[in-house]
């Protein structure tokens, strides 16, 4: 059995849908920005917190989990800025009590949800995991820091774990029964279908002036389905013992520009959009675009569907959106 912390929001909730038709499956969740409509019916749900002790012990005591895959992180950068203190209680605190509970149990098969935060402000274009780390806010810095925890949990408590720095998530699945919904918004391919379904008066781009072909910032996007299909092949290396500790990048490998972004979106609905050119915001690196040659050549993994299957499945999601 296998338990998946964080099950019911956006990617947590795309790895169980298909996790359970592998494995057995329990969800601990608090609720606190996921949805209990996401958690696929052939999953057993707990709601709870992953920093409570005693709703750890309970389910490691009753349920005979083999391995723990952590999503229960909160991710939004700039809140983490304006309240440190969150990111670090959840993200850092509540986290080791989870691994403290882990091991108290004999669990030592780990997969965590890292991000590409890690890296800062890289100095190179395509970015692999060799290069240095140097995160620059509260949100990036409380995952290096639980990636360094694992690094030193594995040398004393021969603790397994493989470690997914994700670039930009989007998409839904393929039936459109799940998929992106946080609130409030703050992620670029969502913003813009709300803006092109009229439910949003513009789209704003934060900065034109960049040091790239169109000016507007290059990110590395990553359908949901893909970074779900990673975290599997990552449990299974680990259940089997060929893969020890590993960390590695999932992402595209391919950038596109927000203007880009924004001209896919208006093609795939026929809409166009309203834009609105603001200022940069404090921290965007001009361009963040993953290696993901580690992944492949050690996971056999690569992404398999492109910008506009991803956005395609999350214009079909956005249209008939249930929660």
């Amino acid at each position: 059995m296998i338990l998946v912390v964080g099950g019911a929001g956006y990617i947590g909730s795309h790895l169980v849908k298909d996790l359970v038709k592998k494995e057995e499956v329990i969800v601990l969740d608090n609720l606190s920005t996921g949805h209990i409509e996401a958690i696929d019916k052939d999953a057993l749900f707990v709601q709870g917190d992953l920093g409570d002790p005693k709703v750890l012990d309970s389910i490691f005591m009753h349920y005979p989990i083999q391995a723990v895959m952590h999503f229960g992180a909160n991710s939004l950068i700039g809140e983490s800025v304006i309240n440190p203190q969150k990111y670090y209680l959840n993200n850092v605190s509540s986290t080791l009590t989870l691994l403290e509970a882990m091991l108290k149990h004999q669990v030592k098969n780990f997969i965590f949800s890292s991000t590409a935060a890690t890296y800062g402000i890289p100095k190179v274009r395509l970015i692999d995991e060799s290069i240095d780390t140097h995160p620059i806010n509260p949100y990036g810095k409380s995952k290096l820091i639980i990636e360094q925890i694992l690094e030193d949990y594995a040398k004393a408590y021969d603790f397994h774990y493989v470690v997914l720095r994700y670039f930009n998530a989007a998409g839904a699945y393929e039936t459109a029964e799940i998929g992106e919904s946080h609130h409030p918004e703050t992620h670029l391919i969502p913003l813009v279908l709300h803006h092109l379904a009229g439910e949003k008066d513009k789209i704003s781009i934060f900065g034109a002036d960049y040091n790239t072909p169109d000016g507007t910032c290059i990110r590395d996007y990553i359908h949901v389905s893909d970074l779900a299909d990673a975290h599997i092949l990552a449990l299974e290396v680990l259940m089997n013992k060929s893969v020890k500790t590993a960390t590695y990048n999932v992402g595209n490998g391919i950038g596109y520009s927000v203007r880009e972004i924004v001209q896919m979106c208006e093609a795939i609905t026929g809409r166009t959009a309203k834009v609105e050119i603001t200022e940069r915001r404090t921290g965007d690196p001009a361009c963040l675009v993953a290696s993901s040659e580690k992944i492949y050549k050690d996971l056999g993994w690569r992404a398999k569907r492109n910008l506009e299957q991803l956005i395609e499945s999350a214009w079909t999601w956005h249209l008939n959106q249930k929660y």
